[in-house]
């Protein structure tokens, strides 16, 4: 096939994701902000909300991924025009996200023991430990808005969820600034008032998602007339068995990543700060392809409802194919800035603290310099398993997950980071090597499948 058969689809791709990258640097935003502010703090603070983030983000990673269950299953019935089956699944979904929401929240709050095991600082633990009970708590919110944002982009609506992020985090930097350093008459609060700055623009996003779609008429009939009796066990049942591997195959990779931070952690302070630092701007780049893989996600569950699986593949390689661009133009603008962007999360005019910042600043220019090179393949591997869940396939691609972050990756990252000179460089050599497997094994099982797909239909059209 032509290059320029990709090509065209290029701007179709982009119409649907750009809202969703949005959306996605909107939460990645909030993260980086609440620690450019912690960081003013001190390495402490920052390395505390790192190290509280870090057991939040776990939780949050399987209810998101949980919640993308929802998107395929909508965009195949939206294909197929079934209205009736559309709003079923919305409703079931919701509620669904509901229960997981306030499960997810229970079970971090009930974990925060689990920090004094993980040989961190007391220092950085002791902070940590009233910072997570208010993060936690936004979990609750958070993952309602998942099944509202889920919903809307299997309609490809993606919109929606951009607007609610984007005024979520005005919210939530207007609190951190009031309430962390004590400005007007509000109390001075440190990293406790950037958590509840989070929990507050969390129930903003989920207040604005349902009056805003209870506006519009076209989507009235999935909103209005909620009731007990629409909940139907069978599709209880399919958006579960779609969305308990999709919640694995995202906690897996995320562990990895939390595992770096506790990992780094270990080694001493200065790494964990460097790291969160590293962290925030490669997840801040990633988001860039987690919107392409919503648009792959969207656009393959169409093509799978209409059963045009050639046009799936052009879709899908097309969305590949522009992640890949994107993130080899990251992987540059990285090696450029590997210097220069570490101390913009840190008080730079502050002398008693200039030892700590050269430390950390050299750290984590060392970290971005392999972030660099992740990009290509933590592109790849987040883009083929958004097409894989929109062919609805999840257990084989949950096992490849697992392997790769888990049997490859973290073994390398413990072994390069505790009996080697590599250190936190070490730590993240070990992603690296994780997210290629990943991205080589996931792009090898789409493959198969969709050439299995177009096999299948050529013999019925004989």
């Amino acid at each position: 096939m032509k290059f320029s058969a990709y090509t065209k689809e290029f701007r179709y791709n982009i119409s649907l994701a750009w809202p969703v990258i949005l959306g996605m640097l909107g939460h990645t935003i909030t993260g980086i902000v609440d620690n450019i502010m912690v960081g003013k703090l001190g390495t402490a603070e920052l390395a505390a909300a790192s190290l509280g983030n870090s057991m939040v983000f776990i939780a949050m990673s399987a209810g998101i991924g949980f919640s993308t269950a929802i998107t395929p299953i909508v965009a195949q019935y939206d294909a197929a025009k079934n209205t009736a089956m559309v709003r079923t699944v919305f409703h079931n979904g919701l509620l669904l996200c509901t229960i997981l929401g306030a499960l997810l929240f229970g079970v971090v709050w009930f974990a925060k023991p689990l920090m004094y095991l993980m040989n961190q600082p007391e220092e950085v633990v002791a902070l940590a430990a009233p910072y997570i009970d208010w993060v936690a708590f936004s979990l609750f919110p958070m993952i309602i808005f998942q099944g509202y944002k889920q919903f809307t982009d299997g309609l490809s609506l993606t919109k929606y969820a951009m607007y609610a992020v984007i005024i979520s985090n005005i919210i939530n930097i207007v609190v951190n600034y009031l309430l962390i350093y004590g400005i007007w008459f509000f109390p001075e609060m440190g990293i406790i008032g950037a958590a509840i700055g989070t929990v507050a623009s969390r129930i903003f996003m989920v207040v604005y998602m349902h009056y805003i779609l209870a506006r519009n008429n076209k989507l009235k009939t999935y909103l209005s007339g909620f009731s007990l009796s629409e909940i139907q066990k069978p599709v209880l049942r399919r958006i579960t068995a779609l969305g308990l591997p999709s919640s694995m195959q995202m906690l897996f990779e995320v562990a990895l990543f939390t595992a770096a931070v506790w990992l780094s952690g270990s080694i001493g302070k200065s790494s964990q700060a460097a790291n969160q630092i590293a962290l925030s701007l490669a997840s801040l780049t990633f988001m860039f392809a987690m919107g392409l893989s919503v648009a792959g996600m969207i656009r393959v569950g169409n093509q799978k409802g209409l059963k045009d699986y050639k046009k799936l593949l052009l879709v899908a390689r097309s969305i590949f194919l522009l992640a890949v661009l994107l993130e080899i133009a990251f992987a540059v603008l990285f090696v450029a800035f590997h210097k220069i962007l570490p101390p913009l999360f840190l008080d730079m005019n502050d002398a008693s603290l200039i030892g700590e910042n050269a430390v950390v600043i050299s750290i984590a220019a060392q970290l971005l310099l392999v972030a660099a090179v992740f990009q290509i393949s933590d592109g790849i591997q987040v883009v083929v398993l958004g097409a894989l869940r929109g062919l609805q396939d999840v257990k084989i691609p949950t096992v490849i997950t697992f392997v790769s972050y888990w049997i490859i990756g973290f073994p390398i990252s413990y072994y390069l980071g505790h009996y080697t000179s590599l250190e936190a460089a070490g730590i993240w050599i070990g992603l690296l090597a994780g997210l290629t497997a990943a991205a080589l094994f996931l792009y090898l099982r789409f493959n198969y499948l969709t050439k299995k797909l177009i096999s299948r239909q050529r013999m019925a059209e004989r």
